[in-house]
């Protein structure tokens, strides 16, 4: 039997190890962490959102960067010290720009194919994550949002996805617990949300019934490959062990770039760092006053969904600054001010705070098939889509292995490709 590693333990990482065990690979998953999903996957903003698809690879979010770089609660903030790093995907991220359009639209059509799958695996599996499918609510306050709104979703639908215009009428009555004035709202009544922890954490026990050996706790230090087999060390409380494997799968999120490396490849990956808070609904007044649909307001780039009946949580902003995983409060600030004035009924007396390191490649388009060597193989860069799009990604690598592993033959010492 084919053994693969998997390096990873969050969303893609999981999502992968399910998807070779349900192939009949031996898969061992390692993770740096006592937990699956500690990272990335812990508390982003639970959308599974296909109407989100939008990548960010337009001349408007260089603009919006330059003229909120000197902003410490603007919803994109670049760090202006240059690293070769950060220089290197911006260039790439410009480079990208000719693609929007049909990045966009990619986007969708794998959004919409992702929803199927998680779907079935939870079903399958018995996940209960706080699932909820009453759509998501986009709302602008000003007919410049609103028009770049309906150019998008004439990508969006070229994906697939049907989404529709609303009235400010219309929008109170898909949600009628949101204050304030909109110039009007665009509704997708096929996407989701759900807590990314809960789902990692149900599957990651799934895997387990299925055979796959989880190790938890173990920080890959290194990783390489002559062709035929891989070699990953990793380091458990100061103490290195050794471990060969036919071939690895890297889904290791921010850490991708660096292994990719000593695999000789390139994936210039770039930590990009979200916020969220979850507002505990402590009260009957702030269980009412919550939206149950989910939102995204696209001035302040935020998100919100609602998980079981006494969590709000509200997530957005991208700030680039390098591997910092630091909670700054004048970034969780303007979350919880968001809360009072759209909802002004919550009590925030409760509130937990978050941050998170996305991965985010220069195109917006995750990173998934082989590596340089013909058992490499990479599914990581999801960026903010990674919860949207793992389920997708992690058959379509899974497909790519098996393939890879059917196309191969050894015949003596030498391998043969059919």
């Amino acid at each position: 039997m084919t053994s693969i590693a998997v390096i990873g333990g969050g969303i893609t990482g999981v999502t992968t190890a399910y998807a070779l065990a349900k192939r009949g690979f031996s898969v061992t998953l390692f993770e740096r962490h006592r937990y699956p999903a500690m990272e990335t996957s812990f508390a982003n903003g639970g959308q599974l959102s296909a109407s989100n698809a939008e990548v960010w690879t337009h001349w408007s979010t260089l603009a919006k960067g330059i003229k909120w770089m000197l902003r410490n609660d603007a919803p994109l903030l670049v760090n202006p010290r240059p690293t070769w790093h950060k220089l290197s995907w911006f260039v790439e991220f410009i480079a990208s720009i000719p693609q929007y359009h049909r990045n966009t639209i990619e986007t969708a059509r794998l959004a919409i194919a992702a929803r199927q799958h998680l779907f079935a695996w939870a079903e399958a599996e018995g996940i209960d994550f706080d699932l909820e499918k009453q759509g998501i609510l986009h709302i602008y306050r000003d007919r410049a949002g609103f028009d770049h709104a309906g150019r998008v979703s004439q990508l969006l639908s070229k994906g697939g996805l049907a989404r529709h215009a609303v009235t400010p009428e219309e929008m109170r009555a898909i949600e009628p617990t949101l204050a304030g004035n909109y110039y009007g709202g665009y509704y997708t009544e096929s996407d989701a949300t759900g807590d990314i922890h809960k789902f990692t954490l149900g599957l990651a026990s799934a895997v387990q019934r299925l055979g796959v050996h989880t190790l938890y706790n173990q920080d890959v230090k290194s990783v390489s490959t002559d062709g035929r087999s891989v070699t990953v060390t990793a380091d458990a409380d100061g103490q290195c062990s050794t471990h060969e494997f036919d071939s690895v799968v890297v889904c290791a999120g921010v850490a991708s770039r660096h292994l990719a490396s000593q695999l000789g490849d390139r994936v210039n990956i770039y930590p990009v760092k979200g916020y969220s808070i979850t507002v505990n609904l402590l009260d009957k007044e702030s269980q009412a006053s919550a939206p149950t649909v989910s939102l995204l307001d696209d001035e302040t780039k935020l998100v919100t969904s609602r998980l079981g009946i006494d969590r709000f949580r509200v997530a957005g902003t991208a700030e680039f600054n390098g591997i910092d995983r630091d909670i700054r409060a004048d970034r969780i600030q303007p979350l919880v001010d968001w809360v009072h004035q759209c909802f002004p009924g919550v009590s925030t007396r409760s509130v937990v705070p978050w941050a998170g390191l996305r991965p985010m490649m220069p195109n917006m388009m995750p990173r998934v098939g082989r590596g340089h060597a013909t058992n490499v193989f990479y599914n990581t860069g999801h960026g903010h889509l990674g919860w949207t799009l793992s389920a997708v990604t992690a058959d379509i690598v899974a497909d790519v292995v098996r393939q890879s592993v059917e196309s191969s033959i050894v015949v003596g010492d030498s391998l043969v490709t059919k």
